[in-house]
Formats: structure tokens, sequence, C-alpha cells
């Protein structure tokens, strides 16, 4: 063996301490954020508290106006036997003629107990929570530089009796938001506009239907 010669076992053991300089000093120049995929994607839209955030279903008993009444949701409350109406003359605040008094029944106010308001008044408007998001999957992304618009699929998942009613089916929508680079990775813009963009919440509201 020449002077120069390195034994197999220390040769094996300098090619692991440079791979593993190597591996730490990519560590800190990547975070696992600055590499746009569909997993991250998906964990960042999953964890947003703009789409985590419960569908809200605020129901009005009293004087309300024509519009209002022939409302999917009311439509439906009727149907299920949670709600019944009777003419009643307009206020100034429920618009035009015709008007309906809406009065929760027995069966409504069973179903709804936990959130009707422990004085029950003759009027009274109140909020439901009914249903929150729950992501299918992310479908595309386009990327241009450091913005990219990624497409993904969400529907509805009831959290009570009354959701199960309003949102039944398992309709799924599809929506397109924006993601970011910034210096820390990548971020869902969850709010406001850039480069005519949108955001979370714009693409909630703005999703489609898939069929």
């Amino acid at each position: 063996m020449s002077r120069w010669s390195v034994p197999p076992g220390t040769l094996v053991l300098l090619i692991a301490v440079v791979l593993g300089v190597l591996m730490i000093g990519l560590a800190f120049m990547w975070s696992p954020r600055d590499f746009l995929t569909r997993r991250l994607a998906t964990y960042l839209i999953a964890g947003s508290e703009t789409f985590n955030a419960p569908q809200q279903f605020w129901l009005r008993t009293g004087v309300v106006s024509q519009k209002e009444y022939s409302s999917p949701e009311y439509l439906v409350l009727q149907k299920r036997g949670w709600i019944t109406a009777s003419n009643a003359a307009c206020t100034a605040a429920s618009g035009p003629p015709p008007c309906w008094e809406v009065r929760l029944t027995p069966l409504g106010i069973g179903v709804l107990r936990d959130w009707v308001p422990a004085k029950r008044a003759a009027a009274q408007y109140f909020s439901v929570p009914v249903a929150r998001r729950q992501l299918v999957e992310v479908t595309g992304i386009v990327k241009e530089g450091n913005v990219a618009d990624v497409d993904f699929q969400w529907k509805w998942n009831p959290l009570n009796e009354v959701g199960a009613a309003l949102y039944a089916g398992g309709t799924e929508y599809i929506s397109t938001v924006q993601f970011v680079h910034y210096d820390d990775g990548w971020r869902v813009v969850e709010s406001g506009v850039r480069r005519g963009h949108q955001s979370l919440d714009d693409a909630i509201k703005n999703a489609s239907p898939t069929q």
C-alpha cells in the first residue's frame, strides 16, 4: 500500500462526513416550502384560517320580505317543518309587500335549541354554524416566477342536522387561489388581490360546481 492510499473504511467515513455536511448546508439553504408541490399546496390550503372558518346560516324570524322568505334556505326549512309563516303587514325594514311573519315550529325549536336565543321574542335574528369546508384535492398548479395559481376541489361537511339539510347532495366545487413565494417559502394569499389573481377568500366566494 502506497503512503497516499486511504484504507477503505476511512474512505467510507470521509464520504459519509462530506455527504452529511452537504445535507446540512442544503437544509440551511432551502426550506421545504421553497418547492410548491400539490402536497404543500394541500397542506397550506387545508390549514388556513379562511378555509376552516365555519359557514354560518343567519335565520330571521318575525316579519321578512318575500325575497328572503322564498330563498332556497328558507324553502328547505319550510319543507322540513322547522318554520311556518303567515301573511303580515310589511315594515320599513322588510320592504314592499307581500311580507311574511316567520315563526319557529315546536319541531324547529327542538332542532335549533342550541342556537335560539334564550329570550324568545317575536322577531329574532341569530346564526347557526352549519358546515365546514373539506378539501378534496389539489388538481393543478400553474407557476409564473414567484407567483402561482392553484386549482383545488372542495365540498361542504355538515356540522349538524341543519347543515345536513342545507348542504345535502355532497356537491363538489372548484376554486383557483394565488400563492406567492416569499423569503420563507410559498404562502397562500388568504385575503386581498395581487396582480389580478384571487385570494383564498375570493376563491371560495367565486367557486363553481364541478358538475
